[in-house]
C-alpha cells in the first residue's frame, strides 16, 4: 500500500502529514505507525498527523506519537496541520479542526506563519516539590491540552534533559500516564528559553507548542509576566503565546509561529519494516 506524505516542521518540531480523507490509512496499527516515524528506518518525525473527514469542523486532526500512540493535541502539530489542510483544499485560511479530546480548535494561516487558538488550561498545581535521586525539584504542573510539568532553571543549556526529563516524566506522582517536562529560563521582559522532554517521543523535542503555552501561563500566573510572551525553542525559532487575563488566570490563549513545508514523497507501507534481516 503506497501513501503520499508531506514532511513539515513548526519551529523545529517535525511531522509527517498525510491526507486521509479517504479513510484508507491503517493508523490503528501502532507498530506500522511507529515504523513510519522511526528516524533511521522510516521517514523520521516527532509525530504523524492525519487529516480526516469531520462532521463537526473543516476536518479532523488525528495525531500519533512516534511510538504509535494517539494524543489529544500538539500545538505545533496543529499549526502545521492548518497549513497542510489549506494546501490540499481541505479548508480555507480561517479554519476549525476537530481534535481527539480538546474539542474544536481554530486556526488562521497567513504568509508569516500560523496562529492556533489553544484549549483552556486546566489542572493547575503550582508549587510542587518532587524528589528525584535524592534531589528536591520544585516545579509547576498544568494541562494545556496535554499534561506539562514546568521546571524553572537558571540556564537551559546545562540541564540533562534526557535523564532528568525522563525521571520526572515517569515520576510516581504522574502515574499512570506520565507527563511532558519543560525546563525553562524566564527572562525579562516577557521572554523565555525552554527545552522539553516529550512524552511519547521519549526524548528531547525540537520544539513543543503546548509546552510553550504551559511555560507562558506559569510565567504570567506565578512570576508576574504579561502576555504576549516570546518563547525561544531549542531549534532557535521563536513562538509567541498571547491571550487575555481574567479572574487572575490566563484565558483565550493563542500560539503563533513559523511553519515550513520540507518535502513531499511516497512510502510503501507494505515494505516498511521495524528492523532489517540479519544474515
Amino acid at each position: 500500500m503506497k501513501i503520499k506524505f508531506t514532511k513539515m516542521h513548526g519551529a523545529g518540531n517535525d511531522f509527517v502529514l498525510i491526507d486521509d480523507r479517504s479513510g484508507d490509512v491503517p493508523w490503528e496499527d501502532y507498530f506500522l505507525m511507529a515504523a513510519l516515524a522511526a528516524r533511521r528506518t522510516g521517514i523520521g518525525c516527532e509525530g504523524i498527523i492525519l487529516v480526516q473527514n469531520s462532521d463537526k469542523a473543516d476536518f479532523k486532526m488525528r495525531f500519533l506519537n512516534p511510538d504509535g500512540s494517539e494524543v489529544a493535541l500538539c500545538g505545533n502539530g496543529a499549526r502545521c496541520t492548518a497549513a497542510f489542510a489549506c494546501a490540499i483544499g481541505a479548508a480555507g485560511r480561517d479554519l476549525t479542526m476537530e481534535t481527539l479530546h480538546c474539542g474544536l480548535v481554530g486556526a488562521k494561516v497567513s504568509d508569516d506563519g500560523v496562529c492556533v487558538w489553544m484549549p483552556e488550561p486546566t489542572n493547575r498545581e503550582y508549587g510542587l516539590e518532587l524528589t528525584v535521586d535524592g534531589a528536591l525539584i520544585k516545579a509547576d504542573f498544568i494541562n494545556t491540552g496535554v499534561p506539562h510539568l514546568v521546571v524553572q532553571v537558571p540556564n537551559v543549556n546545562t540541564v540533562d534533559v534526557d535523564n532528568l526529563g525522563r525521571a520526572l516524566r515517569l515520576h510516581p506522582v504522574f502515574e499512570p500516564h506520565g507527563t511532558n517536562v519543560n525546563f525553562v529560563n524566564f527572562r525579562a521582559p516577557n521572554r523565555m528559553t525552554m527545552r522539553t522532554y516529550e512524552r511519547g517521543v521519549e526524548a528531547e523535542s525540537g520544539a513543543c507548542g503546548t509546552g510553550a503555552v504551559a511555560c507562558a501561563v506559569v510565567a504570567v500566573e506565578t512570576a508576574g509576566f504579561t502576555l504576549p510572551i516570546n518563547v525561544k525553542t531549542p531549534s532557535g525559532f521563536d513562538l509567541e503565546v498571547d491571550g487575555d487575563w481574567r479572574k487572575q488566570q490566563c484565558t483565550g490563549l493563542t500560539l503563533t509561529g513559523p511553519i515550513k513545508f520540507v518535502y513531499a514523497g511516497e512510502v510503501d507501507l507494505d515494505e516498511l519494516k521495524l528492523g532489517g534481516d540479519v544474515d
